[in-house]
């Protein structure tokens, strides 16, 4: 094993480094994007050389990345002898970090690279077998001095990434995105909508003359849109409907949806009905919400 690099004392900070690591097959990728999704900066697949590099980089302007993964693992089979030279480097220069270690057992492992059709990276000529025993011994000591072990034999793609949220999210339940848009159907239907609410129903502002020129981002649009007959029980039961949808969302780990609002050309009705459906979703718990007119401003 070589020395670990030279790393030059840094004041501390906020900064935190996670290093992410563990057996190939145990589900990496995801905890890496779980983290990303929740605000770290992921760094994939880093030879460990590099991290008192990185993590001084890092440590000059804590504001920029205030949380910096790393994902470190044995593809680079002659860099990975000296991860533990470089974690003990980042300890004596004061650098505080954690390391996440997943694992699963044998035969699972195995059944996830038979399904992916990929051979294991140390397998070299032998069985996918002996690829996982010859990994195990390279990352016996690392996975003792792991600060987490997580065991993904059990676990499907979301609840590794709900573990990983709950243990290195700061921010509290899932907060999920939604993107409130309207849109005119003579123009088609949005293709990324996850709903679509279809408001032709109420009554068109277009057929009043002084209305016409205005959209539903206007009071008199506004008023006339959502004190027409039906229209307030119509948002208040949608999104009433759209409660355990999100909660379904949150424990699938999906953190974007996007609710479509139509009415014949996208300018009265589906806008004014899009601005309070953004208002009442943002009422909800863990939900960040953003309102989009897709089609305002075409004739």
């Amino acid at each position: 094993m070589t020395e670990a690099m030279s790393l030059t004392p840094v004041k501390p900070t906020e900064s935190e480094l996670l290093v992410v690591t563990g057996m190939s097959g145990a589900g990496r990728s995801t905890a890496a994007n779980a983290l990303e999704d929740h605000g770290w900066y992921v760094v994939e697949n880093l030879p460990p050389q590099m991290l008192t590099m990185l993590t001084e980089l890092v440590a000059r302007t804590p504001q920029s990345i205030p949380k910096l993964a790393v994902v470190v693992d044995v593809r680079g089979k002659e860099f990975f002898s000296d991860i533990k030279a470089s974690l003990d480097g980042l300890r004596s220069a004061g650098v505080h970090h954690r390391v996440l270690f997943l694992d699963a057992d044998d035969n699972v492992l195995v059944r996830r690279f038979e399904q992916g059709r990929r051979p294991h990276p140390l397998q070299a000529d032998g069985r996918i077998l002996d690829g996982i025993a010859a990994e195990r011994e390279v990352l016996k000591e690392l996975k003792q001095s792991s600060d987490v072990v997580i065991d993904t034999t059990k676990l499907n793609v979301h609840a590794l990434a709900t573990a990983v949220t709950e243990l290195f999210s700061d921010a509290g339940p899932i907060v999920l995105r939604l993107n409130v848009m309207s849109f005119g159907f003579k123009y088609g239907l949005p293709v990324d909508a996850n709903y679509v609410a279809d408001v032709r129903f109420i009554p068109n502002p277009h057929w009043v003359p002084a209305l016409r020129p205005q959209t539903g981002l206007d009071a008199p649009v506004r008023e006339y849109v959502l004190g027409a007959q039906g229209a307030g029980d119509f948002i208040d039961k949608y999104v009433d409907a759209l409660v355990p949808v999100l909660d379904g969302y949150r424990r699938e780990n999906k953190h974007y949806a996007t609710i479509a609002v139509g009415c014949t050309g996208g300018k009265h009705r589906s806008v004014a009905v899009t601005e309070e459906m953004a208002k009442r979703l943002a009422q909800l718990p863990g939900v960040q919400v953003s309102s989009q007119h897709r089609d305002l401003g075409r004739e």
